[in-house]
């Protein structure tokens, strides 16, 4: 296989995964934060029972929860599960990283200083405002390092599509190395990863400058 093709293919498998990429993000960050509010509830029970879930996501593989998730609707229904490869990963990536933002955002929201909710209920604020208006755009500036790590974990993370033999850059790069055996579609793969990740870093350290209210 020419280097052409060979890049052609590993571009298509890119997109692929940026794919994965963005939806995830587009999904887990703000079930994230509402798993969070959950998480901090004054009610004992649902307090628990969403701790417990968050330590199960956490506590077991990524690749797992994947399988987990592609599977269960076959062997609990007994449905089809042709079609259901890709809303599989997505939702897999989805409930795993929301797992991990909405501890990042409960450790954020418990980092703000009583006094404020205080003043926001002087200043006439209900708490719907208190939190979307003062709390939250405190929050997000305070939590913003820890979500990129996150988010560029992520990026590497997208590499696990392969266990449900999805045709992401990854999948498709392990292909072409047993066929051609040759090592280039792996260092080729290794470089997109990196220029990927560079720009996500980019990306967000522009974010961190623009809330960073004292510089």
């Amino acid at each position: 296989m020419s280097f052409s093709v060979m890049l052609e293919q590993l571009t298509t498998g890119m997109g692929k995964s940026m794919g994965i990429f963005f939806l995830t993000l587009l999904f887990s960050l703000p079930l994230g934060l509402f798993v969070a509010l959950g998480r901090m509830s004054k009610n004992k029970i649902l307090s628990g029972i969403i701790g417990f879930f968050i330590s199960i996501l956490r506590g077991t593989p990524l690749m797992l929860q994947l399988l987990v998730v592609y599977f269960f609707p076959y062997y609990l229904f007994g449905w089809s599960i042709g079609n259901w490869r890709f809303p599989a990963i997505i939702v897999g990536f989805s409930i795993n990283y929301a797992a991990y933002f909405a501890e990042i955002y409960r450790s954020g929201i418990e980092a703000i200083p009583k006094g404020q909710y205080e003043a926001a209920t002087i200043l006439g604020y209900n708490r719907v405002q208190t939190f979307t208006k003062i709390i939250l755009p405190q929050v997000i500036k305070i939590i913003l390092p820890s979500i990129t790590n996150e988010i560029i974990t992520l990026v590497k993370d997208t590499s696990l599509a392969f266990s449900l033999s999805y045709m992401e850059m990854f999948t498709i790069a392990k292909q072409i190395a047993a066929r051609d055996t040759t090592f280039m579609p792996f260092v080729i793969a290794a470089i997109f990863y990196y220029v990927f990740n560079l720009l996500v870093a980019f990306v967000m350290r522009k974010c961190e400058k623009k809330l960073n209210y004292y510089s």
